[in-house]
């Protein structure tokens, strides 16, 4: 018999020890980059991020928040603070700063935050408000597609639409290749199909948006080609004009499905009450739970948004 043979024969059984007996349970694992090669360079083009420096950063950023935010109810793992700071550029206080506003609009808004599962939401999930669509753009980014017409406001509150996008988002950031933003970041946004009043609000409210943002904007009517000189048409389904076959929301919302006891960990365990350290974080206007339905939203068109 082998010497690790041996060895298990001769150890007495889990079950015949008492709890102090126990050994203590396995350190978490540690960080495990998966980044590939291409990415790892982007990373360190674009967000300042060097792998050599990367754990020192993360430790870094878990001193900051033990010691600056010490009744923060937060994860300290190495991935989840990793998301702060790539958001971030890797500047300590703005992404200190970004992991309290997450906290703190969690904890502000109960409506959106409260039971946040994917089988709480299989309504709005069926509706096809949103869905991500199954191919990335060129440069790898994940496009999340958004039809307000598909929403009937008799049937349940836009809240719901706000829980959908937010679990969407927490699914997409759970992998490194999206992590940005949200901590997540809007490349693009393409609205088509916009009514002529969009535009005006829009051009209206541009002048107060940064450059940056202004500019990620793109609204495309019905003007199809427009849309395909910016995502190609391989990877567009056939609503848009593309040659992707029928958009599917099926898929998607069975990966969401999949991850529920995901979800539950994370929003649907107890927590402490608001901490001290937290501002105030409230919903934008009009977007209470308490806010009347009313189907002349239904006027607005189908609109793809393509965030990534």
């Amino acid at each position: 018999m082998s010497e690790e043979s041996d060895s298990l024969r001769t150890s007495p059984s889990a079950a015949s020890l008492s709890e102090s007996e126990l050994p203590p349970p396995p350190a978490p694992t540690g960080y495990v980059c998966s980044l590939t090669e291409d990415l790892v360079a982007k990373a360190r083009e674009e967000l300042q991020e060097k792998p050599e420096w990367r754990l020192r950063d993360v430790q870094a950023l878990r001193d900051m928040v033990r010691k600056e935010c010490p009744n923060l109810s937060t994860s300290l793992e190495d991935a989840f603070l990793l998301r702060f700071l790539r958001a971030r550029k890797f500047d300590y206080d703005r992404a200190l700063q970004l992991l309290i506003n997450y906290h703190s609009c969690r904890r502000s808004w109960p409506e959106v935050f409260h039971n946040l599962r994917p089988s709480a939401l299989k309504e709005a999930l069926a509706s096809g408000f949103l869905t991500v669509l199954p191919h990335t753009d060129p440069r790898g980014c994940h496009i999340l597609c958004l039809r307000p017409d598909r929403w009937i406001p008799s049937s349940y509150p836009i809240t719901e639409n706000i829980r959908a996008i937010y679990l969407t988002l927490e699914k997409l950031i759970q992998s490194e290749e999206t992590q940005d933003g949200f901590p997540i970041r809007i490349k693009a946004v393409h609205v088509v199909n916009e009514p002529r009043i969009f535009k005006g609000i829009f051009a209206i409210i541009k002048p107060f948006l940064k450059e940056k943002i202004a500019n990620r904007f793109f609204l495309h009517g019905s003007d199809l080609n427009s849309l395909h000189s910016n995502l190609p048409r391989n990877i567009l389904p056939k609503e848009y004009g593309g040659t992707a076959g029928e958009l599917d929301i099926t898929a998607w919302n069975a990966v969401l499905l999949a991850s529920e006891e995901d979800f539950v960990r994370e929003f649907c365990q107890p927590g402490p009450p608001c901490d001290s350290i937290l501002g105030q974080a409230l919903p934008p206007e009009g977007l209470s739970s308490e806010a009347p339905c009313d189907d002349s939203m239904r006027a607005v068109k189908s609109q793809l948004y393509s965030c990534y």
